[in-house]
């Protein structure tokens, strides 16, 4: 099982290098404009988090612990994606729009100007309990709170139970 992982790495890796030979390395006299742009490197940054989230669990030995763990990385990979949307489109998906606004264009109302073709993740984003990760925009102290309910799936609790959120602001449902 470890050897399947390995191997997802390798090409992981042979993927990496090659965008960035192409793009870094193998500048070329006929087009000087080659070059990393920011939402490449997210990109990467992304799929990247989310090998690693793959992986972890299967690596440590303690499946609740690591399923906190790959709750915090996909909150930050997703917080991520939320970034870049932002950036193309002035504003951050609505809550009503929720995080499928980051794997479909929108349709209701503020409708992005900008919005990428294919998205900003590959799929709706479940946490490592298979519950929807909750969003809201704007945040209680943020500009948009990303929250799991942990292993209960309930507001609250203690341990691999607790809630893990993007901000330390208390989750009032």
């Amino acid at each position: 099982m470890i050897e399947s992982f390995g191997k997802g790495a390798i090409s992981m890796r042979k993927l990496y290098l090659a965008v960035l030979r192409k793009r870094v390395v193998g500048h070329s006299k006929r087009h000087p404009e080659s070059g990393v742009t920011l939402i490449e490197m997210m990109v990467v940054l992304v799929i990247i988090a989310l090998v690693a989230a793959m992986i972890v669990p299967n690596v440590i030995g303690r499946p609740n612990e690591a399923r906190v763990a790959v709750a915090k990385t996909d909150i930050r990979a997703i917080s991520s994606a939320l970034e870049l949307y932002r950036l193309d489109n002035r504003t951050y998906p609505t809550t009503s729009q929720g995080l499928g606004a980051l794997v479909r264009r929108p349709t209701s109302p503020p409708e992005p100007s900008n919005w990428v073709q294919g998205g900003y993740l590959p799929e709706d984003p479940t946490d490592p309990w298979g519950n929807a990760y909750l969003y809201r925009s704007p945040g209680t102290t943020s500009n948009f709170d990303l929250i799991s309910l942990g292993a209960d799936g309930a507001i609250g609790g203690d341990g691999v139970d607790a809630d893990i959120a993007n901000t330390s602001a208390p989750i009032d449902g």
